[in-house]
């Protein structure tokens, strides 16, 4: 986080930042969102009046920049002039946009199952996969079981590169996450099947430390490589969904609830701090919608009751 100019006022926001235990990638936004406001102020950032902040808003939506990068921006200066600066009273001139609400993209069951087992190794080109076809344990075999994680337990790429091999719990059938969004452990499921395929995995790779490895194998696998695998298995399968990695954890979600688990039960499993951001799944969740019967059936059912009951 400290680059080769820390001024006393970054060091202290950086200090502060760690005190209420922001994560590393939220601390390096916050400085990021800071020292852009800092280069339109052309100052000190903590000199800015209620009207330069106005003024600054007014720049960002001129340039039209997008409502989560302009959201993540306010966020960061409400945190910089109320903890750092001890300018409470700024958060009042500063507005949140409302960013336009999309549906996510999910992935059918069939979908899944003809993504996973194309999962490419490293540098393998689509032609390359081809020839690996039916995927036995091999290059693929190390992605495959990644996205299958990814899928099978509905954890975010981060969680899946993270994870070592002290935190597959065969004995008891769970997965520990440790300290993943929001800095907090949980536990998921771990089905015999997915179990099953990462035996296959471990007894080729031996992976010692984290569970999938990176280069060199001190550090694990990136989410950017993992992207990388899903995009090219995506591609061998003919899907032409707009969907990416974390679609695999959408998909997850909307599959249990349109297999009847309760919601407050994939709350949990995704480690979600409010059912809300749950509870977004019942509006992607097709079979449950298809199979809801309309109350215009009991509309035509009461019809039907009615002309029984009129006098021939």
């Amino acid at each position: 986080m400290v680059s080769e100019r820390t001024t006393p006022l970054r060091e202290r926001m950086i200090e502060d930042m760690r005190i209420r235990g922001l994560g590393e990638k939220s601390q390096q936004a916050h400085i990021r969102a800071v020292k852009d406001f800092a280069a339109f102020l052309g100052r000190s950032p903590d000199t800015a009046t209620p009207e330069e902040l106005r003024a600054y808003q007014l720049h960002m939506t001129d340039a039209e920049v997008t409502p989560s990068v302009y959201n993540a921006r306010i966020t960061a200066l409400r945190f910089f002039f109320s903890m750092t600066c001890g300018r409470d009273e700024m958060k009042r001139h500063m507005q949140f946009r409302n960013a336009p609400r999309k549906l996510p993209a999910v992935l059918s069951v069939e979908e899944v199952s003809d993504l996973l087992p194309v999962a490419p190794g490293p540098g393998l080109s689509v032609e390359e996969v081809s020839d690996l076809l039916p995927v036995a344990p091999g290059p693929g075999l190390k992605y495959r079981a990644a996205l299958s994680i990814s899928y099978g337990a509905g954890l975010r790429a981060s969680e899946v590169c993270n994870l070592t091999t002290g935190d597959i719990d065969s004995d008891r059938m769970l997965i520990h996450v440790v300290q993943g969004k929001g800095r907090k452990d949980r536990k998921v499921m771990l089905s015999p099947g997915l179990l099953d395929l990462l035996r296959d995995y471990w007894c080729e790779a031996r992976p010692e430390g984290w569970m999938f490895p990176g280069k060199p194998k001190i550090n694990p696998i990136s989410p950017r490589q993992l992207n990388r695998a899903f995009t090219s298995a995506k591609r061998m399968a003919g899907i032409n969904k707009p969907a990416t990695l974390h679609t695999l954890r959408h998909s997850f979600a909307t599959h249990l609830l349109e297999a009847g688990t309760d919601v407050r039960v994939i709350q949990v499993l995704l480690g979600h701090a409010k059912l809300t951001t749950t509870a977004q799944y019942t509006k992607v969740a097709t079979k449950m919608i298809r199979d809801t019967t309309s109350p215009f059936e009991a509309l035509k059912q009461l019809n039907l009751q009615t002309r029984k009951k009129r006098p021939e």
